[in-house]
């Protein structure tokens, strides 16, 4: 896939996941073969008011290739100002969060809920693409009341969007259930721009199941979770080899760099435990993992474990 000047390559994007994509992730699921990367979602109001926290947010690796940086909100001029924002400024692809079902985002009529409120959704389309000469995409859902997903597409492309990206869930499923392939693959016959496809690409099995909707482009997410080496083995690489204590070790070190110790310790619990999950052995360390006072501690933890 190509848009503007941009080339894709293998078309494999690690999905924005709030409290989850942070920089370390990101850069080692870039490692092992993601082309494209989306950062966490960015409130575009919060860059006008905090910028200071959103900074932090928007630092993005040499080692990511494709960088997409993702936006939401629900005023169209907030919107477009946050698209000129110099945050935003080393983003290759501008992204709108239109997909997102949490309750307080969905409150405040941003993120899904303006999948039910289709001529302002085009209005902020509209304003970010003519924001910026950078490729605008948007994510979204099979529908908030209805399913409605169709026509959005249209409204997105016929409102300027270089590509969108479809999360085959609706707000109601949350992420529960099964991800419609089939809705996928509607929406495809219908537009002209690419579509990425989102929902439970999780082995090589799964990303063959979603090639053959038609889509452009596949978006990982809760597939990469403890499991950066996903993208390796979903381009037919052999992962047998991989040291996963040195992947857990480099994801570290990399915040490491921006975060202090105490913030980190209680952050990467929930990244040690998706790394462990499913390792034999896994559950009895857990425990020690979710309680260790210190992230020193907890990559001695780790360090044994992998040993033996």
């Amino acid at each position: 896939m190509k848009i503007k000047n941009i080339d894709f390559g293998n078309n494999l994007f690690i999905a924005p996941m709030a409290g989850v994509s942070d920089i370390g992730f990101r850069e080692q699921c870039c490692i092992f073969g993601a082309d494209a990367s989306v950062s966490e979602m960015l409130s575009a109001r919060a860059m006008m008011h905090n910028p200071k926290k959103t900074k932090l947010m928007t630092i993005v690796s040499p080692l990511e290739k494709i960088k997409i940086g993702q936006i939401f909100g629900h005023e169209s001029d907030v919107m477009a100002k946050a698209v000129e924002n110099p945050l935003l400024a080393h983003y290759d692809v501008i992204d709108i969060n239109m997909g997102c079902p949490a309750p307080k985002i969905l409150k405040n009529g941003e993120g899904a809920s303006l999948m039910d409120k289709p001529s302002l959704a085009g209005e902020i389309v509209s304003a970010c693409v003519n924001a910026t000469d950078r490729p605008v995409s948007v994510k979204f859902r099979l529908g908030f009341h209805s399913k409605n997903f169709v026509d959005f597409g249209r409204m997105c492309e016929e409102s300027g969007a270089s590509f969108v990206t479809l999360h085959a869930r609706t707000v109601e499923q949350g992420y529960s259930g099964k991800a419609d392939y089939e809705a996928i693959a509607k929406l495809k016959s219908v537009l002209t721009i690419p579509l990425i496809g989102n929902g439970d690409v999780v082995d090589r099995q799964s990303y063959q199941q979603m090639l053959k909707t038609g889509v452009d482009g596949v978006m990982v997410g809760r597939g990469a979770q403890g499991k950066p080496w996903i993208f390796a083995q979903l381009l037919g690489k052999d992962t047998s080899s991989v040291n996963k204590f040195e992947v857990i070790k480099a994801h570290v070190e990399t915040l490491r760099k921006y975060y202090d110790e105490d913030w980190l310790t209680l952050y990467m619990r929930k990244h040690f435990l998706w790394y462990t999950l499913g390792e034999v052995g896994g559950s009895a360390i857990r425990l020690e993992l979710a309680t260790s006072p210190s992230i020193d501690q907890s990559l001695a933890v780790l360090k044994k474990f992998f040993e033996e």
